[in-house]
């Protein structure tokens, strides 16, 4: 008999000890922290295109490229910092993804001015809730969502980039807006369970 957790069963996950550390305690746990919260939704901005692995593998230099997603210092970001970060191979290089960032911080940063907890404002289309989606096979989850389309809407009216449907989708997944663990995967109640 075999001590190896059943998982969903994501493309090239297994025996990544990375991947599998990251759907074991990270994917789909609730993140109610904003700060957090904006800078999964950069990072998974910057994955357009590309496989999640590549920016987990990154995560790291992402984070110290930006200051760790500290918004007051990202928005503060001028010429001198872009040059920085677009000769920086530890991350991806993209104008349009760093400007993005960038601007996602300035406009993270006007909220609060204003009195708009982007934690509450995120929570607030799930009522504060995490959605179940009892998916039983990994052909069952979607890539986006109505839901995920009105929430890629209202973070585009805001101004943010690179929050299409399907970016958002998977932004939703791993904040834990949506448990999309499979329900033959052992994380799936253990997430469930984390409902505040």
């Amino acid at each position: 008999m075999s001590d190896t957790p059943i998982r969903c069963g994501w493309r090239g996950m297994a025996g990544d000890p990375l991947y599998e550390a990251y759907h074991d305690t990270e994917w789909g746990v609730p993140e109610y922290d904003p700060r957090a919260l904006w800078e999964k939704l950069v990072l998974d901005g910057f994955q357009a295109g590309l496989a999640w692995i590549t920016i987990l593998r990154k995560r790291e230099a992402f984070r110290a490229a930006f200051d760790n997603f500290d918004p007051e210092k990202v928005a503060a970001y001028g010429a001198a910092d872009r040059e920085r970060l677009m000769a920086d191979a530890g991350i991806v290089r993209s104008n349009a993804k760093i400007d993005a960032a960038i601007q996602s911080a300035k406009i993270y940063l006007s909220m609060r001015d204003a009195g708009e907890d982007f934690s509450q404002f995120c929570w607030g289309f799930v009522d504060g809730k995490p959605v179940q989606t009892g998916a039983v096979g990994i052909g069952d989850v979607p890539a986006q969502t109505p839901l995920a389309v009105e929430v890629s809407k209202a973070l585009k009216a805001k101004g943010f980039k690179f929050v299409g449907p399907v970016i958002v989708y998977a932004w939703m997944q791993a904040v834990g807006m949506v448990n999309d663990h499979l329900t033959g995967c052992f994380r799936h109640d253990q997430v469930k369970a984390l409902i505040r």
